[in-house]
């Protein structure tokens, strides 16, 4: 009797399959993984949180500007036509931090906790500190008045850098400006003396550089465009480029790189300048924006009469 064979698959044959499985998971995980970025992980791209709208907080104020946020969360503000800084706290509370604030509109922390303001009434940057005290670090430019400082960021090493349109105010008595130009300087810390370090703008205002001070972004809200500039290791700017063609009063930046615009409520660029949100403000003009909270992701948003803020999936990059 003739006994059956038992036909065995060669190793030829078991490697071949073996490379078609391979590649038939590989190929299945990365289709997955395309279908889950474009679906289900969408949601974890939206910078705004699941289901969080524009909150209003308070519209008692004259017109809202310069929001500045402190090491806790809490957020300071400026209500500049009643010359007053208002703080809104951690615990939802809103008080007021001081008044006779010079006109003061933007606002930044430095890391010793000071308050930095673009004192607009006399055309200073000052220093408050932590109980109200005053020093005025900047009082003018080779002996002529400033524009008004408006908008400010600080640097890693403690700089500070400073836009300067001109905005004629009605309490000031004079009605021209002192320095034609119109332009961004960089004060060096210890130094009393800023540097001119950009310009050629029709009206700079919003100002912000990325946390790792290796760009400075400054909107030009006149020629509605904003810049990106290089930042040197001695502070000074590198050439700039145009980011977006959208001009800026305020503007941030949160922890992914994108840049907060405002005027019309709150546009959200990308690092490459593409669109990826836009916030609607029920106010005729969205001053200025920051991150506030004890997680630094509530949007906090200065308009005109009111303060609004708004939960974000993000937080503040600064």
């Amino acid at each position: 009797m003739n006994k059956a064979r038992l036909s065995l698959p060669s190793t030829q044959v078991i490697l071949r399959k073996g490379k078609v499985l391979i590649l038939s998971f590989l190929m299945f995980w990365v289709c997955f993984a395309f279908v889950e970025r474009q679906t289900g992980n969408q949601k974890d791209d939206r910078i705004i949180a699941e289901g969080a709208k524009p909150e209003l907080i308070s519209s008692q104020f004259s017109f809202t500007e310069g929001p500045a946020t402190d090491k806790k969360g809490n957020v300071f503000f400026t209500d500049q036509p009643n010359n007053k800084i208002w703080k809104y706290g951690v615990d939802g509370e809103l008080t007021l931090f001081m008044d006779s604030a010079g006109r003061s509109n933007g606002l930044y922390f430095d890391k010793k906790g000071n308050l930095l303001a673009c004192a607009d009434e006399k055309n200073q940057l000052w220093s408050i500190s932590p109980d109200r005290e005053v020093k005025v670090l900047i009082d003018n430019f080779e002996g002529k008045k400033l524009n008004g400082p408006n908008d400010l960021w600080v640097d890693k090493k403690g700089g500070i850098y400073f836009t300067d349109p001109y905005y004629q105010r009605p309490y000031w008595e004079r009605q021209t400006p002192e320095i034609e130009e119109q332009r961004v300087y960089y004060l060096e810390k210890g130094e009393s003396t800023p540097v001119i370090v950009a310009g050629n703008f029709g009206r700079p205002n919003g100002i912000i550089g990325t946390p790792d001070g290796k760009f400075l972004y400054v909107a030009d809200i006149k020629d509605n465009k904003t810049f990106k500039y290089p930042v040197n290791a001695d502070g000074t700017l590198g050439e700039r480029k145009v980011y977006v063609e959208q001009g800026s009063d305020g503007m941030t930046i949160d922890n992914r790189g994108n840049i907060y615009l405002t005027g019309k409520g709150v546009t959200v660029y990308n690092p490459e300048g593409r669109k990826i949100e836009h916030i609607d403000i029920p106010a005729d003009w969205t001053a200025n924006v920051t991150f506030g909270g004890k997680n630094k992701d509530l949007l906090f948003i200065t308009a005109s009469k009111s303060i609004y803020t708004l939960k974000m999936n993000v937080k503040g990059g600064n």
